[in-house]
């Protein structure tokens, strides 16, 4: 579909239709301008020859008044039809049923034609004999009255003039029209692409930039030519960039300040969580000695210091993911005892079922991968139901575990943020186990893992028969590409 894509674009592009433009009113601007002088010219010439072959019959039949006798013979008639031509022009009497030799085996005469001779027209129409185009001229002879008069005598004169030199000439004009018409659309490319040129040049440059900027290179800038609407979209396209450059800079530099604060807090927060978790220890031993509000008040302390410590150490993971400084320490990594081995350390080997194919070894970060496991399964217990089960499959190139709850499942408002930073589905409450911070930070783990094209991927859904199942699906051979995001 890419190339089809390309291929369109490229036929439909602004150089393409500005040269059919260009082509399209050249070769029309040809054709009338050269047809109509073709058939112009082709009229001229015609009706010259015409009128020249009528005049030069005019003045042959004054040669031959008056006219002997009527009916004429055979002998008269070929006689006449003898006097009445020359080098150029053939005649031909015919009188009734008689005709006098000269068409040969081709009978040009039509009936229409004899019609309006007979009625004392001189009457005129193009044939073509022996493959060649002439021009067939009648005309009715009359006969003089003893008082002064003359009447139609019944011979039909017909002269046959060759119409090859004007046909010669019509091709002449044909042929030249046809080279006008190639040389102009010979020119009109040239104008199309010299224009093309000219114009596509800046619109290019213009489309390289914003590509360009749209990568990320705010430093992009466009060469300003001229004072044309061209040199203004180029300085609009400046200024725009300028301000954006100022714009994310400054966004930039708030947003190093916040992950630079962030960290720092975090890490300052680390000195005082550990005194804070020493005493917690000491308070956990000695909360079921303590009475009533004091036990219970112990307990909350402890409780919110681990909640606390687990905060901070989140924080402090996802300011390494923005920092990009999250590397991966990949080791082979057989899936199943990692998985089995995540599962007893957090007392869960007899609450969730568990389909873990053994030989299945992956190269991967084991620390990384323990900590999305752990996340995907405490969030199905916390927010799912049971059974939770936890399912491994792989192929040549992936490894897939899925982790699956028989709750209520995710809402499809849910989904689109399941794994965005703090987020939580129930905002009425405020206080909650976690920190909202677990799934976003198993989504960052899991795309750190990639091999090329092939990246780790994360994603959450719902199971057929109900409940929420999240997928994690990893490349088999996890290359050492640092923290690149």
């Amino acid at each position: 579909m890419t190339l089809w894509r390309q291929a369109g674009a490229r036929v439909s592009g602004l150089r393409v239709r500005l040269l059919l433009a260009f082509v399209l009113l050249g070769v029309t601007t040809t054709a009338v301008v050269a047809s109509g002088s073709y058939f112009q010219a082709r009229t001229v010439i015609l009706q010259q020859a015409q009128d020249a072959a009528v005049m030069a019959l005019t003045d042959q039949l004054t040669k031959v008044y008056p006219i002997a006798q009527l009916p004429p013979t055979q002998n008269d008639l070929d006689l006449l039809a003898q006097r009445l031509s020359d080098r150029d022009t053939t005649a031909v009497v015919v009188y009734r049923d008689l005709r006098s030799q000269g068409f040969g085996t081709a009978d040009p005469l039509t009936p229409e034609l004899r019609q309006e001779v007979g009625d004392g027209h001189i009457a005129w129409q193009r044939v073509a004999l022996d493959g060649e185009p002439k021009l067939l001229i009648g005309t009715q002879l009359a006969l003089d009255r003893p008082d002064g008069t003359s009447r139609p005598s019944g011979l039909e004169v017909y002269s046959v003039r060759s119409l090859l030199p004007e046909q010669q000439s019509i091709d002449q004009l044909a042929a030249r029209a046809w080279l006008t018409g190639g040389l102009s659309l010979v020119l009109a490319v040239l104008l199309a692409l010299l224009a093309a040129g000219s114009v596509l040049r800046p619109v290019r440059e213009l489309g390289r930039a914003a590509r360009s900027l749209g990568e990320g290179d705010l430093t992009t800038r466009l060469t300003v030519r001229g004072v044309d609407e061209l040199a203004d979209v180029a300085r609009t396209f400046n200024e725009t960039a300028g301000t954006l450059e100022r714009q994310v800079g400054e966004l930039r530099r708030m947003e190093s300040d916040a992950r630079r604060f962030v960290a720092d807090v975090s890490h300052e927060l680390r000195t005082p969580l550990a005194a804070m978790t020493a005493v917690t220890d000491v308070l956990d031993e000695e909360a079921e000695h303590l009475p009533g509000d004091a036990g219970r008040a112990a307990r909350l302390v402890s409780q919110e210091t681990q909640n606390l410590t687990q905060l901070v150490n989140d924080l402090i993971e996802v300011s390494r993911f923005d920092s990009g400084t999250a590397r991966l320490a990949l080791d082979d990594v057989d899936l199943a005892a990692a998985v089995t081995a995540t599962l007893r350390i957090r007392g869960w080997t007899d609450r969730v079922g568990v389909e873990l194919p053994s030989g299945v070894v992956a190269r991967l970060d084991p620390r990384r991968l323990d900590v999305i496991v752990a996340n995907l399964v405490g969030n199905a217990f916390r927010h799912g139901a049971e059974p939770v089960s936890v399912h491994l499959g792989a192929d040549e190139d992936w490894v897939t575990i899925d982790v699956a709850d028989r709750g209520p499942g995710l809402d499809p408002e849910v989904l689109p943020h399941v794994f965005d930073r703090f987020y939580k589905a129930d905002t009425a409450r405020t206080r909650s186990e976690g920190s909202g911070l677990g799934l976003a930070i198993s989504w960052e783990n899991a795309r750190l893992h990639r091999h090329g094209e092939r990246r780790g991927s994360l994603v959450a859904g719902n199971g057929p028969g109900g409940g929420a199942v999240f997928t994690l699906r990893l490349p088999r051979d996890t290359a050492d590409e640092g923290g690149a995001r």
